[in-house]
């Protein structure tokens, strides 16, 4: 390559790092601080620390590139075949590899909001442009000239899944269209929804450290057939998983009871803090392991971050989130936990 052109690429690949800046996240390392700012299942399953430290002695040689376990049990846990699983250092490493698979520079991509704000950065470090879209018409959008869609699945922060059929028909749209379909389901593990996984011209994403409550793992995976699945299998890192996320995330995916138990305690959480917080607030539809609901001004929202602070409980201010300047997420925890938060915000 001539060296001109080699400055022009990397060039272009600056311009794109410094315009995606970093996209502000939940979460706090504070041991005082119960987090509702996180959406973290705050338990984990029984014997997933074992399986860690056993796999100790195995990590002082490279994994398997292979991972034939992992993705064994990848499968079974979202129903497609193991070929189609792509391991990743967790969902929003499979979302990148995604993203370096099918957007080129000067692509337009389908991106919904309020939603991840990774996917807009994403979008950009490909040197590509974010076409915004509501997240609940996404779904109706025109998708010519777009060479991905993104859907978040259920939506983050608003909480609302997607009906299996709708998403199945968009699907169709976008092969239609020659657009790659982006599904993120870090979340539909909370849920009994089926996922999309290993549908024609559909890339999902996985993460297992959410519903798991491992966020420090970074274990995931992608879904992909055909041409997207040989072209993710190709472009990703050697190594892509560690020996031990590997081994406890195959381990996690396993646990059945564990995951019913979850989806049972977030379902009965989810709507007793509703009930709550609507006495006070406006709080939006929810799948998820988590609650949005607007303090009516972004002065509001100061006062409840601020009395959340005072009983050492950190929420997630929303107003980072395109489109919304007056809002709040709060996770769904423990009952006892639910309890002290609804405490402090006053409901």
């Amino acid at each position: 390559m001539h060296p001109e052109a080699v400055d022009t690429l990397r060039s272009g690949a600056e311009d794109a790092i410094d315009a995606a800046g970093r996209v502000p996240h939940g979460s706090s390392d504070d041991p005082d601080v119960l987090d509702f700012s996180a959406n973290v299942n705050p338990r984990v399953p029984d014997g997933a620390e074992s399986v860690f430290r056993r796999s100790f002695d195995a990590a002082r040689s490279y994994p398997d590139d292979a991972y034939p376990e992992f993705r064994r049990v990848a499968a079974s846990y979202v129903d497609c075949d193991p070929g189609a699983v792509v391991p990743t250092a967790g969902g929003l490493a499979a979302i990148r590899l995604a993203m370096q698979m099918a957007v080129s520079p000067g692509d337009s991509v389908l991106v919904p909001f309020p939603s991840f704000g990774e996917y807009a950065r994403e979008v950009r470090l490909q040197g590509a442009e974010p076409d915004f879209v509501v997240h609940d018409e996404l779904l109706d959008a025109a998708l010519e000239d777009h060479a991905m869609a993104v859907v978040c699945n259920p939506n983050n922060p608003t909480g609302e899944a997607v009906e299996a059929d709708a998403l199945e028909r968009f699907a169709g749209r976008c092969r239609d269209a020659n657009t790659t379909l982006l599904v993120d389901e870090a979340f539909l593990g909370f849920t009994d929804r089926p996922s999309i996984a290993g549908a024609e011209g559909v890339v999902v994403a996985r993460s297992l450290t959410k519903l798991f409550g491992l966020p420090g793992l970074r274990a995931g995976f992608a879904v992909a057939t055909g041409d997207h699945r040989a072209r993710l299998e190709t472009a990703r890192m050697p190594w892509s998983l560690g020996t031990p996320a590997a081994a406890t995330g195959a381990y996690c995916m396993r646990q059945e009871s564990f995951v019913d138990d979850t989806r049972s305690r977030v379902d009965r959480e989810r709507a007793r803090m509703r009930e709550r917080l609507e006495t006070r607030y406006s709080v939006s539809p929810s799948d998820a392991p988590f609650l949005l609901f607007d303090c009516g001004s972004s002065a509001a929202v100061e006062d409840l971050l601020e009395r959340a602070a005072d009983h050492s409980i950190a929420v997630r201010d929303a107003r980072t989130f395109r489109g919304l300047d007056s809002h709040v997420r709060v996770a769904v925890r423990l009952p006892e936990e639910n309890d002290r938060l609804l405490e402090a915000v006053g409901v």
